[in-house]
């Protein structure tokens, strides 16, 4: 069963350094597991700073869900506990070892195993934490049942990674994910893919689950708008979603009997010297990629693309989630009389430079820069345009910004996460920070429902 659904509302950034199909193999010389990467969880220390792990080693546990761990990609030794103000805690380094060992948590079929036993090994590994849910975008809770799980196969956002190219050859660990995750919910397992597009064999050839395609401009491949185009949410429903990687870790974790983080990154950007894929590990420095491999200059480097990426340094680590770094020149300068400018090298929604006279498939050099500063946030219709949900985006968040509970409900905060208005924030003239303030609302809605 499937069918095919055209998302017309949004848009399409061309960035330019999109990443070659080429994979050259990383041993990264440090790596790290992020906490802040987990939204609402509170972690609790398992480790210490020297001791040694194997990956799959637990290191730390949500003080207040201690079924939910969180373990180690590599085997090697914990270098650092890195705290920030108010001693929040956030990264845990560890330098791997020349031979990597592993956690036995004993290899298995998922399709012969109950449901019981399929949620406590994930749980066991540190794996689960790959589940995440809506409403809130957090941790799965294992206790829930789904009405759906969707598993999104393509991404539309500015240079994203190929998913085709990541999950070429790895059919069966891949199906293994997906029984494991069908014994999960008594609904069905959505696998969203691109209308009109031959897709990967391991796609195709997917079993025990429901097809579905979707055409139309960025935020097409987001998980957000294919759930509400599909099976919407509604108050008091939950449903969980993953990408294909997180799928593949599943499946492995049951082929092998291991928490297997490898993982194929994008290394994408105007300011990288060769853009290309990397296999490296869950949680990998990021150092070993862009040594000399990118343009001299003040650069921004961001975990993930550059809507709703996390901007890290240049010896960073890839976050829990992410499968793409991206590297952009940093907007810290002043344009003398820069409204005056035609500005024909520049890119806008709006059509306010010439460019929009010549749509075609122009790739541009972008950066950080506001251009212009902070101001009242007004109603200008360019959200809305941008925007593929039937909610009112303005009105939500106005909501929102007067803690308004009843309002954000009746105006479809369950069905949305921060990714969502990444592109809302992209066009209003502003400049405020939207995502910030979505997640403030889906804090304040977890924290009053709980």
């Amino acid at each position: 069963m499937s069918e095919t659904i055209t998302i017309k509302k949004g848009f399409d950034i061309r960035l330019a350094g999109e990443a070659e199909k080429t994979i050259t193999e990383m041993e990264a010389d440090m790596y790290a597991v992020k906490p802040t990467d987990f939204t609402g969880v509170f972690p609790k220390m398992l480790v210490r700073e020297g001791d040694k792990v194997k990956a799959g080693t637990l290191l730390f546990y949500d003080k207040y869900r201690e079924n939910i761990k969180f373990s180690s990609p590599v085997s090697g030794t914990v270098k650092e506990i890195k705290r920030g103000p108010k001693r929040v805690l956030l990264e845990i380094k560890i330098v791997p070892d020349a031979a990597q060992e592993y956690e036995d948590f004993g290899a298995a079929d998922p399709s012969k195993l109950g449901r019981e036993e399929i949620v406590e090994k994930m749980l066991a590994s540190g794996v689960w934490p790959v589940i995440r849910q809506r409403p809130y975008t957090v941790v799965a809770n294992p206790e829930d049942d789904p009405k759906a799980i969707f598993i999104s196969a393509f991404d539309t956002a500015p240079l994203a990674p190929d998913y085709d190219l990541i999950i070429h050859g790895h059919g069966d660990a891949f199906q293994a994910g997906l029984d494991a995750l069908k014994k999960l919910t008594s609904g069905e397992v959505h696998l969203n893919l691109p209308a009109g597009v031959t897709v990967s064999k391991v796609f195709s050839n997917s079993k025990n689950i429901r097809f579905n395609y979707f055409k139309g401009p960025h935020p097409a491949g987001d998980v957000g708008p294919q759930i509400n185009k599909t099976d919407p949410i509604n108050k008091g429903e939950v449903v969980w979603h993953l990408r294909p990687q997180e799928v593949l870790t599943i499946g492995r974790l049951f082929l092998e009997g291991r928490f297997n983080a490898e993982r194929l990154v994008a290394l994408t950007g105007s300011e990288v010297l060769k853009p290309r894929y990397y296999k490296t590990k869950m949680g990998a420095s990021i150092k070993g990629m862009v040594e000399n491999n990118v343009a001299d200059g003040h650069l921004r480097y961001i975990s993930g693309n550059v809507l709703t990426g996390k901007k890290i340094a240049h010896d960073g680590f890839i976050g829990f989630y992410h499968s793409q770094i991206t590297v952009i020149p940093e907007g810290d300068y002043y344009e003398l009389f820069g409204w005056l400018l035609p500005g024909f090298g520049k890119f806008s929604f709006s059509g306010a430079y010439p460019t929009f006279l010549n749509p075609g498939h122009k790739k541009f050099r972008l950066d950080t820069n506001l251009h212009g500063g902070r101001r009242a946030l007004v109603m200008t219709g360019k959200m809305e345009k941008v925007f593929p949900f039937d909610i009112y985006p303005m009105q939500l968040l106005k909501a929102i910004i007067v803690e308004d509970i009843d309002a954000m409900e009746n105006l479809g905060i369950y069905e949305i996460d921060e990714e969502d208005f990444a592109l809302c924030e992209y066009v209003d003239t502003s400049k405020t920070e939207i995502q910030s303030i979505i997640r403030k609302g889906l804090d304040m809605m977890r924290k009053e429902m709980s």
